[in-house]
């Protein structure tokens, strides 16, 4: 892809173009026409809007669009990427050890509460109940966790990244499906991206792609998806550590008689406590710690189950058959349908094996869990139900019961240290989907925590965490019984479950582009599946299950308003942005000085010029001598490789030295640089441009002996720049800084036009290029300053009650409380200068 980018920017430098072109220089002209390059498209680019206001148009030759696409990055220090292709084969034998404290502790704990929920709803009457709930609990196991999540979503990953909102982002690269309207056509040319075109051949993908691209409504719905999974996502981080505890500390009623149940709830706490007091130390350490402790546990569930095959009944072996799921429903009817809520939990954890991904290789998950989870579980449940066969009284405690007298109290010990891992494997997913759904604007900031150098994905979010430990243990001391909170497991579990298959049916739509017949099989089999269990679990909702559900719905709302006001801020900062003849006018008119000195302004716009910059013109009495629009844009991508990372444009002409810095980030991208590394990076990267621009604009005048006579319009005040810009040779911005002890620059029109213009077709290019960079050398010497421009907005007086109470009031409160951008460089207070705007929407 590189190479195609290469030969991509030499067709650019060589090859002009006529246009229409507006008298204001828009970006979106210049982007689109950028893109029609690249695609070797000829037509005429016209603004809409600006054709509205009627502006003045004219026909221009124009030259490539001049950016710093392939300007390197410095390397930051500290940013290791997180990939793991490149590691050794002992490195990846440790990675899929980890995963088994990591991914596997919730779908490794199910043996513990399965049975005893199912046979607390369909009571045991006979043997052939005991093969009929062994039927369904094997066949889940191999419908859900294996055919569905390791054989077929795992591969739907975003370059190793899991969960809905990487489904949403891939989903987002191949189809403009976003709502924040930010997309740049340059975006694709980031070398991660790696679309694959949908073929000529298959115009179900073209169309699929074409509907969503057109239909508001498509789009709406997409995201009302992805933000519902992920409160589902987040809701199972709050019911997994209540269950997974709840349920292995309750098999002291085994062991010990007088044990009592708000005994069993207070050791539960504590339990949760201690589990959410050590996330802190991360990923890696704590995989290595506990992933010894899981491999024992499962080592332990093989033994037990092989142990009580051999001593009661192996004859359990025949649930195998599907026929006994028939005769179990045939016998139990309405029980066996209430049974499947119970089913579920065997298949619980699933999910986290796709959330998870981040931490570690997709190969090192299917390894894992073929190899050893699957058949340890297998033959668990298998040693349980021969158990059962002649002891069916002790089917509330199945698993403790079953376990040899004398080996309970360390499978005892093992199963509560297994139950706290387990409790820890959505909660890593949980901080995963958060940081997605933040980077791509779904979420408030958080302060996010990296906990290893080697691997960017293994994250940290303590206000998460501790939100999290507060309504585990609100759900432990307020609904104590197991049937209730594996109700509620139930339903966070098939929510988000339902959400995935339905965003990887669009996956193999719109990008595998597989045969209609496998797509169908794969919705009807699954879909079919879930909403199966779903319906059984939905029944029992009125019982203590239902404030899983209120939760959900909140952190959805909370999800919701954040986009929400977030697309609505940033479409109103579009319409307000300023043009360029009311810079010049600003200019003219304002008298304001040029102090010495780089302004960094932070706006969240990727074209036009930012209508807080004119808030900054009209406040103070001065302005910096290089202003550079910065703009941290997080693009639907895992990570953007430092060589791709910033993207410069020129928003006035060379006399305004003013520039626009779009940086470039995924959504699995580390921004760990302090303030000073960061300017050092955007300085060096802006030298780097500036040549380029300077060689591309020598390398044009070099082929084309006509060039002075064609750029020149007659009897215009106009200079038309090999890069297709029109220079307007009006008053420079402000004046541009020369020195303290020199008056500021006033020139009219008339005198610019005739000091300047004859000097343009013999100024020496290399010596316009030295001058430049000792201009950006002396005023970073001057000091950087950054200029943060805070837009606020408000419903409008008129509006509806609802949006007045979202906006006003609802997503206020979230931006007031939610973590600046800035703060991530740790920029001293002496070096910000802020301006509030509160836009009426």
């Amino acid at each position: 892809m590189a190479e195609e980018i290469n030969r991509g920017s030499s067709m650019e430098s060589t090859e002009s173009r006529w246009v229409i072109q507006d008298d204001d220089d828009d970006d979106s002209d210049l982007e689109n026409f950028d893109a029609d390059l690249r695609f070797g498209r000829h037509h005429s680019v016209v603004d809409s809007e600006e054709e509205e206001d009627n502006a003045e148009q004219r026909l221009i030759r124009t030259g490539p669009r001049i950016d710093s696409f392939d300007v390197e990055a410095l390397e930051v220090p500290g940013a290791h990427r997180s990939d793991y292709e490149d590691i050794s084969l002992g490195k990846k034998i440790v990675l899929a050890f980890q995963t088994l404290g990591v991914v596997f502790g919730d779908v490794g704990t199910s043996p513990l509460y399965t049975f005893s929920v199912m046979f607390r709803k369909a009571p045991i009457n006979g043997n052939e109940d005991i093969l009929g709930a062994l039927s369904l609990v094997l066949y889940t196991l191999i419908l859900i966790p294996l055919l569905k999540y390791v054989l077929v979503v795992l591969l739907a990953n975003d370059d190793g990244e899991g969960g809905t909102f990487a489904l949403y982002s891939l989903i987002c690269r191949h189809a403009k499906v976003s709502l924040l309207p930010n997309q740049l056509p340059s975006d694709a040319r980031i070398s991660s991206f790696r679309l694959k075109v949908p073929s000529p051949e298959l115009e179900r993908s073209l169309k699929i792609k074409e509907r969503l691209e057109n239909s508001l409504t498509l789009k709406k719905t997409l995201l009302i998806l992805v933000l519902a999974g992920t409160s589902m996502v987040i809701a199972n981080g709050v019911v997994t550590p209540a269950m997974s505890v709840l349920s292995s500390v309750g098999g002291l009623k085994v062991g010990v008689d007088v044990i009592q149940k708000d005994e069993v709830v207070m050791i539960s706490v504590a339990c949760l406590i201690i589990l959410f007091s050590v996330q802190k130390y991360g990923t890696s350490k704590v995989g290595l710690a506990v992933g010894p402790a899981l491999f024992l546990w499962f080592c332990s569930l093989a033994g037990i189950g092989i142990y009580n095959l051999v001593k009661y009944d192996n004859s359990v072996l025949r649930a195998f058959n599907p026929i006994h799921i028939y005769y179990f429903f045939q016998r139990n009817s309405t029980k066996a349908w209430y049974s499947l809520g119970g089913c579920l939990l065997s298949a619980t954890g699933s999910e986290a094996m796709f959330a998870d991904l981040c931490y570690f290789s997709v190969r090192s998950v299917q390894l894992s869990f073929v190899f050893l989870v699957l058949p340890c579980l297998l033959l668990g449940y298998l040693g349980q139900a021969a158990y059962l066969m002649e002891n069916h009284a002790d089917a509330g405690q199945v698993f403790f019961s079953s376990v040899p007298s004398g080996a309970f109290w360390p499978i005892f010990l093992i199963a509560n240290i297994a139950a706290l891992i387990a409790s820890r494997a959505m909660t890593t997913a949980t901080f995963s989907c958060i940081k997605q759904s933040t980077a791509l604007g779904c979420f408030p900031r958080l302060k996010i925590i990296h906990t290893s150098r080697k691997f960017m994905g293994q994250i940290y979010i303590p206000v998460i965490n501790w939100f999290l430990l507060g309504l585990s243990l609100v759900l432990v001391c307020t609904i104590s019984s197991i049937d209730e909170i594996g109700n509620a497991y139930g339903i966070a579990e098939l929510g988000v479950m339902m959400m995935t298959t339905i965003l990887v049916t669009l996956v193999m739509l719109l990008i595998w582009q597989i045969h209609i017949i496998i797509v169908l099989s794969f919705v009807v089999v699954f879909l079919g599946l879930e909403l199966t269990f779903f319906s059984s679990v939905l029944w029992s909702v009125t019982d203590g299950s239902w404030i899983i559900l209120v939760f959900s719905i909140i952190m959805f709302l909370i999800m919701y308003v954040w986009n929400y006001g977030s697309n609505l801020k940033y479409e109103t900062e579009v319409k307000r942005k300023l043009s360029s003849d009311l810079m010049r006018e600003l200019g003219c008119n304002l008298g304001t000085v040029r102090a010495p000195g780089i302004g960094l302004l932070y706006n969240e716009l990727v074209k036009g010029i930012p209508a807080i910059f004119g808030h900054f013109l009209t406040t103070l009495p001065a302005i910096h001598s290089m202003i550079i629009f910065v703009s941290i844009k997080y693009v639907p991508v895992p990570m953007v490789p430092q060589s791709e990372r910033f993207l410069f444009r020129r928003v006035c002409p060379k006399s305004y030295h003013i520039f626009r810095c779009i940086a470039r980030y995924g959504y699995k991208d580390v921004r760990k640089e302090n303030h000073q590394t960061f300017e050092q990076l955007l300085i060096e990267s802006l030298e780097k441009f500036i040549r380029r621009e300077a060689q591309e604009r020598s390398l044009e005048s070099d082929g084309d002996d006509d060039s002075d006579s064609e750029d020149e319009y007659p009897g215009s005040r106009v200079l038309i720049g090999p890069n297709g810009s029109v220079y307007s040779l009006g008053v420079p911005l402000l004046s541009d800084f020369k020195d303290t002890s020199n008056p500021v620059l006033e020139a009219s029109t008339s005198e610019l036009i005739s000091s300047v213009f004859p000097e343009a077709s013999v100024f020496d290019a290399e010596q316009s290029l030295e001058s430049e960079l000792s201009f950006i050398h002396k005023a970073k010497e001057s000091g950087v300053v950054y200029l943060l421009g805070h837009g606020d907005i408000r419903a409008r007086k008129n509006s509806w009650f609802i949006k007045k109470l979202v906006i006003n009031y609802f997503y206020a409160f979230l931006r007031k409380n939610c973590r600046r951008g800035i703060t991530t460089l740790s920029v001293p207070h002496s070096n910000l200068m802020q301006v509030s705007m509160t836009y009426m929407v």
